[in-house]
């Protein structure tokens, strides 16, 4: 049996210490967690450290792929691949990010639990565990409710989180569009869960299933719920949130329970179908600009200002906020699904397939570096995982340009062939020189 004990907030391995490291990621040991054959089913479950979300990545394409043909059997389009394509090239931009920095982005969470926590949930009975288990499950969720609202009423919050709202669709794709920098501004939000005492491991699984709970309301085949529309947030209350009509914006923040919504304000039901996007669009299949764009155009204002304080606080002002001297943006125009103009250049077949099959290899090294990059005993550098996952950016960026047909993107393509092959060639030639043993 192997056991990790528990002393002052600390944990230290008293057997087996050797084989309990290649069991528990590095970057994530120091956290603790217990492992010991009478562990409860809440033990189990939220302190195993399991990678719950890549797990489900296999489920998420799947149901992508069902719902891309039920769409397509009730003569629907729901789905555009220009679209589509952008959409998960943010979402593994966003992974390919965060692997690398997400033990920093957890430091914060990982001392208050240590230092400064009210309560010592691990010590509980089973069914003191269940309860704690059900608090954090709402705890969570409030706590994103209150992240979510912040990153819409905030500019800097909503310059990492309107990525996410930029898809002129609304399918589960659309999910997995994230933000880049939303985690380094997320993380906050969560601390009082630290001080209360929710162990580490316990948060990142809770929030684990929340974020899985929201796949699933990112569609519009499921209509409204019935009374499970009181409780839950359901595809009906996140097109809202989704919607780029006056009356739909900032709405709808809940992820998993839309009771937080209905108790500070901001429940609004859906009437008529949202038009999707955001008030500004993007216009562009550029995945780091779709990351960038907001960031400019704070920038542009503060650039703009008369005075450093204005220059300085309108990063943390509310979005609609303008400094002395600066003409502020139009208010969000009335749009309907007749009237919207969607961004969707033309394509030729060969260029649609081409782009299919680039992104293909590119999604395919990308979830190869996110796998190696949380192996406990991988055997390639980090050195050698960055230069990787800048391929695949590279790629997602040539990507965009072909779908956005500019004038240098088959140029830019060929150059990144170029650059990648020759990486590829030493990767497998000079093993040692990429980092490999």
């Amino acid at each position: 049996m192997v056991t990790v004990k528990y002393c002052g907030k600390r944990y230290y391995p008293t057997a087996c210490g050797s084989k309990l490291r290649t069991a528990v990621k590095p970057s994530l040991f120091c956290l603790g967690v217990q492992l010991t054959m009478d562990m409860t089913l809440i033990d189990r479950l939220l302190g195993s450290d399991a990678p719950y979300i890549t797990y489900a990545v296999p489920v998420f394409f799947l149901l992508i792929g069902i719902e891309l043909l039920a769409a397509r059997f009730e003569g629907k389009r729901y789905y555009r691949l220009n679209d589509s394509i952008n959409d998960l090239s943010c979402g593994i931009i966003e992974r390919l990010l965060v692997v690398f920095i997400q033990t920093g982005l957890f430091a914060g969470y990982i001392f208050i639990y240590r230092h400064f926590a009210l309560l010592d949930m691990e010590n509980l009975s089973p069914a003191g565990k269940w309860v704690a288990a059900i608090a954090l499950l709402f705890g969570v969720d409030l706590c994103f409710y209150w992240f979510h609202r912040m990153a819409h009423e905030l500019n800097l919050p909503w310059a990492a989180h309107s990525v996410h709202h930029q898809s002129e669709e609304y399918n589960l794709t659309v999910a997995l569009r994230q933000g880049a920098f939303e985690p380094a501004v997320a993380w906050v939000f969560y601390l009082p869960l630290a001080l209360i005492g929710f162990p580490p491991l316990w948060f990142l699984a809770m929030s684990s299933f929340n974020t899985l709970y929201q796949f699933w309301v990112h569609t519009r085949l499921i209509g409204k719920l019935g009374p499970l529309e009181w409780v839950m947030n359901t595809p009906s209350h996140h097109r809202v949130h989704h919607g780029r009509n006056p009356k739909y914006l900032d709405t709808n923040y809940a992820g998993m329970f839309i009771i937080w919504d209905r108790m500070f304000g901001t429940f609004q039901p859906e009437e008529e179908e949202p038009v999707y996007g955001v008030t500004r669009p993007l216009a562009t299949w550029n995945p780091i600009w779709a990351n960038l764009q907001e960031l400019y155009n704070i920038y542009q204002k503060a650039r703009q200002a008369r005075h450093w304080w204005d220059k300085v606080r309108i990063w943390f002002m509310p979005t609609g906020w303008c400094p002395e001297g600066v003409e502020p943006g139009p208010p969000a125009p009335e749009v309907t699904a007749e009237t919207v103009q969607k961004y969707d250049p033309p394509l030729p077949r060969s260029l649609r397939l081409y782009a299919l099959v680039q992104f293909v290899v590119a999604l395919c090294l990308g979830t190869w570096v996110l796998v190696l990059a949380g192996s406990p005993e991988r055997s390639m550098s980090t050195a050698a995982l960055v230069v990787w996952a800048l391929v695949v950016t590279a790629t997602l960026v040539a990507l965009g340009a072909l779908l956005d047909r500019r004038r240098w993107a088959l140029r830019a393509d060929l150059a990144r062939l170029a650059v990648t092959a020759v990486w590829v060639a030493l990767f497998t030639w000079g093993r040692p020189w990429a980092g490999l043993p």
